[in-house]
């Protein structure tokens, strides 16, 4: 589902929470007893930089500093987990968004955990991060990125470990995945490493944009039909992907939606949709492209008669991995969208976009 109905589930009722944080931190004294958790079997970059401890990062609420290289790691941003997977770590932690996979690791980074046990998955019930779960796991780092962590969450948490929240530049779930992997590099220790990683992936990038040149310039937008046309913004991930590959995002996007990751636009403003190509994220991909051409609003318009629109499942492992949106799950994606964009902007009516069979 959209992030919209899933942030606004970390930001409310945590005051009964705030309560229990004196309870919660006992819970961590007394914790101390699981072992540490191993790295990913495999990793040949295990270890942190020599001298990288202790280490401060700023957030959204101060700063944390990290004393000595954590062996507990608990991902309460939702996609922080294939950062850390990514750089040698195996989280003992994770929260679950999208579902459907042990441990919330998707099948873009299960490689990565080699011998080692799938981690806790935690779950957000509508109150936030789950304290006294959290506090079971006797973390001794805790990273919120990609979330939209409160004040009070964050002082409760950091209570149990040192917690790496939101950075303040950015929207709440706005972190880019450069500086998501990047800043967790920092707290493991790893700060070369994931400069590394985030170097690789911007090369798979470029690689698609030299190979597809008609991609440079060319207007796109992501959208998903929910209440109307719900469009995201240049702060949502979704979007960046479609930047990173050459294509321009309307000019007024963000003034019409405001300073949110995405809204649902007005009939008014449905000339947003066309585009060069659109990105839709739909449940069936199977029925929905045929009711989006119901509307008289959208199937009158360019993009939708010269089929210059993508269809990505949102249950399938490619359409939760086109939100997810990290280190890991980025190679995956552009293996897949970028055949679909260039049928898409091909220029000839009769390209069907194929969508991808596994």
């Amino acid at each position: 589902m959209l992030r919209s109905l899933r942030g606004t589930r970390l930001a409310t009722a945590f005051a009964s929470l705030v309560l229990l944080s004196g309870t919660v931190a006992a819970c961590g004294t007394d914790a101390g007893s699981p072992a540490a958790a191993p790295s990913a079997a495999g990793s040949d970059a295990a270890a942190p930089q020599s001298g990288a401890f202790p280490v401060t990062i700023e957030n959204k609420f101060g700063s944390t500093t990290i004393a000595s290289e954590p062996k507990r790691i608990v991902t309460v941003g939702l996609t922080d987990q294939d950062a850390v997977l990514a750089l040698g770590k195996v989280p003992v932690g994770t929260t679950d968004w999208l579902g459907g996979y042990k441990g919330a690791i998707g099948p873009w980074a299960t490689g990565k955990l080699g011998t080692a046990a799938v981690p806790t998955m935690l779950t957000d019930t509508g109150t936030g991060p789950q304290v006294e779960k959290i506090a079971a796991l006797a973390p001794d780092l805790i990273l919120a990125l990609y979330s939209g962590l409160t004040k009070e969450q964050y002082e409760t948490l950091s209570k149990l470990a040192p917690v790496v929240a939101q950075p303040k530049e950015y929207n709440d779930y706005g972190i880019p995945w450069q500086a998501q992997t990047e800043i967790i590099g920092k707290a493991l220790g790893k700060e070369a490493e994931g400069r590394k990683l985030v170097e690789d992936v911007t090369a798979t990038f470029t690689a698609a944009q030299k190979e597809h040149p008609e991609f440079a310039g060319a207007g796109a937008l992501v959208a998903t039909p929910y209440e109307g046309f719900f469009v995201y913004g240049s702060q949502d991930s979704r979007s960046r992907t479609l930047t990173s590959l050459g294509f321009t995002l309307p000019a007024d996007l963000d003034t019409v939606i405001g300073d949110k990751f995405g809204a649902s636009i007005s009939k008014e403003r449905s000339d947003l949709l066309d585009q060069k190509a659109i990105v839709w994220t739909v449940p069936d991909t199977a029925k929905d492209p045929a009711k989006l051409h119901e509307d008289k609003l959208y199937k009158d318009l360019n993009v939708a008669k010269q089929s210059r629109e993508v269809f990505i499942g949102e249950s399938t492992d490619y359409g939760k991995a086109f939100s997810f949106v990290t280190v890991l799950s980025l190679p995956y994606v552009i293996e897949r969208l970028v055949p679909q964009l260039a049928a898409a902007v091909d220029g000839d009516v009769a390209t069907k976009v194929e969508e991808p069979t596994s």
